[in-house]
Parts: C-alpha cells; structure tokens; sequence
C-alpha cells in the first residue's frame, strides 16, 4: 500500500462541490484504504483558514470535517511540533528562491521521513520539491 500525503488543495476539493477539483478529489477519495493518507495540522489550519470568510455554513462545515479528520483511525494527521515548526522555518528560510509557503516546507519534511513520494494536490510546489502531484 502506497501512502499518501494530502494537501490543503485535496481537503478544500473534498468539502467544496464548486472546486475545480472536486470530482478528481472525490473520485481519489473512493480509492483509499484506511491509514493510506497523511495529512498534518499545519494543512488543516491552511484548510480551515481558506473558509474564514466563507460565512457561517461553510465555516462550520470545514471545522466539522477538520475536527473528523483529527478524530478518524483512517487518516494519520501529523501533529504540528515546536520542533517541525523550526524544521519548516529553516527549510523554508534556505529555500527563499521558491515560492512555497511555511505549511509546503512542512509537508515536504513530514513526506521525506515517512518516505512518501505522492501527494493529493494540484500544486505544482510539490513537484517542483521532487514529489507527485496526483491531481495534476
């Protein structure tokens, strides 16, 4: 079983039915077995922070699907540590030619040591960083 890492992109596409991505996300979804996908804190604050101001509803359902996603034996969310934190910043501090965020130098660290090689994205940061962007 190859596992898998999911960005930001993939959990928006998966609560959001008008994201150009949501059937390519939900067709992934119905291919997964339980503790194939990883996932961390810092990408569910990204997710959560995408529906701020997205007004009541939607709020309240991206913090419903963020507390299951926490919640669930069926994906593994890496918790965010004082450690990864200080991990990402240096990565993200060597990398200043790129155009990747706090939370995509934390992913890239959490898939190197887990050795996974795919992510759920469309995001071409994660190609770029030498991993598989799965819904490109």
């Amino acid at each position: 079983m190859e596992r898998l890492f999911a960005d930001t992109g993939y959990w928006i596409a998966l609560l959001n039915p008008r994201d150009e991505l949501h059937e390519k996300a939900v067709a992934a979804a119905r291919e997964f077995i339980p503790g194939q996908i990883v996932t961390s804190q810092m990408v569910l604050t990204e997710f959560l922070n995408c529906f701020g101001e997205s007004g009541a509803r939607l709020r309240q359902a991206a913090a419903r699907a963020a507390a299951a996603l926490m919640e669930s034996s069926q994906v593994d969310v890496y918790p965010q540590t004082s450690e990864l934190f200080h991990r990402s910043l240096k990565r993200y501090r060597e990398m200043a030619d790129k155009n990747w965020s706090l939370t995509d130098c934390s992913s890239f660290l959490i898939m190197a040591e887990e050795k996974i090689t795919g992510a759920l994205t469309h995001d071409r940061h994660f190609t770029q960083a030498g991993f598989r962007a799965l819904l490109r």
